[in-house]
């Protein structure tokens, strides 16, 4: 009985740490990690896990993939066999699995993150795509000589390229964020954080980001910030 092994293996199913981000919505989340190589967040586990021996030998590497789940999803009415990926404009359809789409039937991530540091039990990582508060439910060591495959093909991804925007910040709103704030706030509105669907000139978006609230529009290929809360 396929169900019943399915359900039994779900038991054994659970996170052991969450994620913390200066982005606390889905709202602005780039799109894969890598994107926004300057964002910055930490990897916090829940006892009995913040513990340093069960990092030991981490620090001799660079990356790490996470594996967290999309928290933030409601549920789907149905199974959802395609999606439309922003990439390609939100006007084509694919198939779910030959996406990175987040709807998918087990509404599992999948992130490739640089280590920064590691203090206290904790990881410091850059570039995520994870919003504050994912559960994440694994963590690997990325290792180079077997997940790196620069000669594979990257499918839809390979015929159009994603266009980033030029962003502005007004001195006066660019200097209540520090410099690595700035520099990973600029890096998230570069990647056109609006819903492919809305793509009204002169419409003013908010986005959460800290304790702030970051307020901008785009007009021919330029974010401007036109207000910080």
């Amino acid at each position: 009985n396929h169900g019943h092994i399915h359900s039994r293996h779900r038991k054994f199913f659970w996170n052991f740490a969450f994620f913390r981000s200066p982005l606390t919505s889905k709202f602005g989340i780039p799109r894969q990690s890598g994107l926004a190589g300057s964002l910055v967040g930490r990897i916090v586990f829940e006892p009995p896990y913040r513990r340093e021996e069960a990092l030991r030998g981490l620090e001799d590497f660079d990356y790490l993939w996470l594996v967290w789940g999309f928290s933030a999803n409601r549920p789907s009415d149905g199974v959802q066999l395609t999606v439309r990926p922003p990439h390609l404009g939100g006007n084509v359809r694919l198939g779910v699995f030959a996406t990175r789409s987040p709807f998918r039937p087990n509404g599992l991530g999948l992130s490739s993150v640089r280590i920064r540091r590691i203090v206290d039990g904790e990881i410091e990582v850059a570039g995520a795509d994870l919003m504050d508060g994912t559960p994440v439910y694994d963590v690997k060591p990325y290792i180079p000589y077997v997940d790196s495959h620069p000669e594979a093909k990257g499918g839809f991804t390979d015929k159009k390229a994603w266009q980033l925007l030029s962003v502005t910040v007004p001195d006066e709103m660019a200097r209540l964020f520090g410099a690595e704030e700035l520099a990973a706030l600029k890096e998230v509105l570069a990647q056109d954080p609006r819903p492919q669907y809305q793509h009204d000139a002169g419409r003013v978006y908010g986005m959460p980001f800290g304790n702030k609230e970051v307020r901008f529009r785009v007009e021919g290929g330029v974010l401007e910030v036109v207000g910080v809360i």
